[in-house]
């Protein structure tokens, strides 16, 4: 019916509840971006996580019950671009997607224990106007295609990098050997200074 919000999806002919509340498709984001997981334990992990009893579903159905978790996730039917290119990085970029959906909400959408519809989230964020997110992401988009930035985008950029540049997720392995590596370039200027 029109205007209404899925609280179950249909897998194999039968409805399933889900956890439809936002951060539980946020806490799936976080593991489909989590280095240290195989993709069967991210689709695990999405399973588990968006339904409300993941064990009643049929073995033989958890594929179907993957793909329509991952339509869940993508809103629906709503028609997204063609573009793969990341440009929002729903944990780094937290704080400035919760001031700019709470501008949208006019309220905060982070308080404890009220329910906001993940599709209503959704609906809240792609409604983001002018701001620094926005911003963000615009020269996330030029720089994934290769256009040149104008000199307004450019200072941006230059002042805001720790905003603007996607941080690459580590495993614990790769974080290890990343340290190591500064620890031991540091070292070398300690000495020669």
């Amino acid at each position: 019916m029109i205007g209404e919000l899925p609280q179950a999806l249909e897998v194999g002919g039968v409805m399933y509840p889900i956890n439809s509340d936002y951060r539980y498709a946020l806490l799936i984001f976080e593991a489909f971006n989590d280095p240290e997981l195989e993709i069967e334990d991210k689709a695990a992990a999405c399973i588990s996580c968006l339904y409300c009893q993941p064990e009643s579903i049929p073995p033989e159905l958890i594929e179907e019950a993957y793909e329509q978790a991952v339509w869940f996730l993508d809103g629906g039917d709503i028609p997204h671009g063609t573009s793969k290119v990341k440009t929002y990085d729903w944990k780094q970029d937290e704080a400035l997607i919760f001031s700019a959906v709470n501008n949208v909400a006019k309220r905060e959408v982070r308080e404890p224990g009220v329910y906001t519809h993940w599709w209503t989230f959704l609906g809240y964020f792609m409604e983001i106007g002018e701001g620094i997110l926005s911003t963000v992401i615009h020269i996330r988009k030029k720089q994934a295609k290769g256009k040149p930035l104008a000199k307004h985008e450019l200072e941006f950029l230059s002042e805001n990098r720790n905003l603007v540049v996607l941080r690459q997720r580590m495993s614990a392995e790769e974080q290890a050997e990343y340290e190591a590596e500064e620890a031991f370039v540091n070292s070398l200027f300690k000495k020669g200074g």
